[in-house]
């Protein structure tokens, strides 16, 4: 009997560990969680902050997300998300998530924040796996390569006008980097297209 009380005893105290290691365990994974997804949030508000200056908007852009239109895009650009930035219920841009399919080594996500006259106001590099030195440059840390794109529109009387000189279009290349800045290039023409086909979705104001 004492040996079964034994065998008991010890079962009831492996249960109680387990019991206490996977509420430990849950717990912590749940707090990691939370402390994953303010930092990503804190991280995309930034990069909004950076391509569209704060003092412009006056509400959580975060908050005001968009589930985009359905759109044919071409396939090697996702337009996965949006958010609307506004001042006094007006929009003043819309940010669109984009991922670029095409790079040298990927995928390259993007922001681009674009104005009510489908002018883009600003664009930022979330990641990347670009060679360093080279097509990484696309990074406004590293170069003034993505300022070229602030203010201008798609033309569609001339498309060719959207790609890099070496493609006979107006927009710089990166030396010794083409393939890269040709991906971030078609993605914003992408972009704008998108837009400009959507403009009553994504530039509604508050009723």
């Amino acid at each position: 009997m004492t040996g079964g009380r034994s065998i008991v005893g010890s079962a009831l105290v492996l249960l109680l560990f387990a019991a206490i290691s996977t509420t430990l365990v849950t717990g912590l994974h749940l707090l990691t969680r939370e402390r994953i997804a303010e930092n990503e949030r804190l991280a995309l508000l930034t990069s909004i902050a950076k391509i569209l200056p704060s003092v412009e908007y006056d509400n959580d852009p975060l908050e005001d997300r968009l589930s985009l239109p359905a759109g044919e895009v071409p396939g090697d650009v996702l337009i996965s998300l949006g958010y609307r930035a506004r001042q006094a219920g007006e929009p003043v841009a819309v940010v669109l998530k984009l991922v670029a399919k095409n790079g040298y080594n990927g995928d390259i996500n993007l922001l681009v924040a674009v104005r009510p006259d489908n002018s883009i106001a600003g664009v930022d590099v979330l990641s990347h796996r670009e060679t360093p030195g080279l097509g990484d440059r696309i990074e406004a840390a590293k170069s003034s390569w993505l300022e070229q794109f602030v203010g201008r529109f798609l033309d569609y009387e001339r498309p060719v006008a959207w790609n890099v000189k070496r493609d006979g279009g107006e927009f710089d290349q990166l030396t010794g980097a083409t393939v890269t800045p040709r991906a971030v290039v078609s993605a914003l023409r992408v972009a704008l297209d998108f837009a400009s086909r959507n403009h009553r979705v994504l530039f509604e104001p508050l009723s």
